[in-house]
């Protein structure tokens, strides 16, 4: 029988991994939690599978510099392994999963509150372009929609992601922010990571008068 996969991290688990992380010494510079599960979706919808040991350094520091050994070290890849699994599953599977976004303070609007979560997902882009350079059309709605989180003026070089993200409607409230993020990672994997079965609902587009 294969084994059965990690069991989902509670909520004491996701603490957990934060104060490890937050604990790593200067200068390393580690992902926090919500920018991790972000990291780990971008790296999980590469076309190519990525073994553990080219991305897990970039969990512990951004610049991929070697965190001092020992228990917690051990904690975090430990913990970072099971959510990578879990995630793979459901995006595998194509299956709905909860991504670790979490409220930021009352004021904050739905692109900022998801913005740490993008911006994970972004830095698995940039160090492991295969995805991006990728030449489909159905990858530019989807990527749109994660994008437009960004200012516009951040995103060089991306006329065709610009021009679909002003016909996108923004999302109402952080509901419908997670629920288009969400679906837009599976129609992502339906192109790089593609499988048998139907693809979700394509974005809204903004109505036109």
């Amino acid at each position: 029988m294969p084994a059965s996969p990690p069991a989902p991290l509670a909520d004491a688990d996701i603490e957990r991994l934060q104060q490890l992380l937050d604990a790593l010494p200067a200068p390393l510079e580690p992902l926090d939690v919500m920018a991790l599960d972000g990291f780990l979706c971008g790296v999980i919808l590469q076309p190519s599978t990525l073994a553990e040991e080219r991305w897990m350094k970039y969990v512990t520091d951004l610049e991929g510099r070697t965190p001092p050994a020992g228990p917690a070290l051990t904690e975090i890849r430990a913990l970072v392994h099971r959510r990578h699994a879990e995630l793979a599953a459901a995006i595998g599977e194509r299956q709905w999963f909860d991504p670790w976004i979490f409220p930021l303070d009352d004021d904050a609007t739905p692109s900022e509150t998801v913005l740490p979560w993008i911006a994970g997902f972004a830095a698995a882009m940039d160090l492991f372009p295969a995805l991006m350079r990728i030449d489909d059309a159905e990858l530019v709605e989807p990527l749109a929609l994660l994008y437009r989180h960004f200012d516009a003026e951040d995103l060089e070089d991306a006329d065709a992601l610009l021009a679909v993200i002003e016909t996108l409607e923004p999302a109402a409230d952080l509901a419908e922010a997670v629920q288009d993020l969400v679906r837009s990672l599976m129609l992502i994997a339906d192109v790089s990571r593609p499988r048998t079965g139907a693809a979700p609902p394509r974005p809204r587009r903004r109505q036109t008068l």
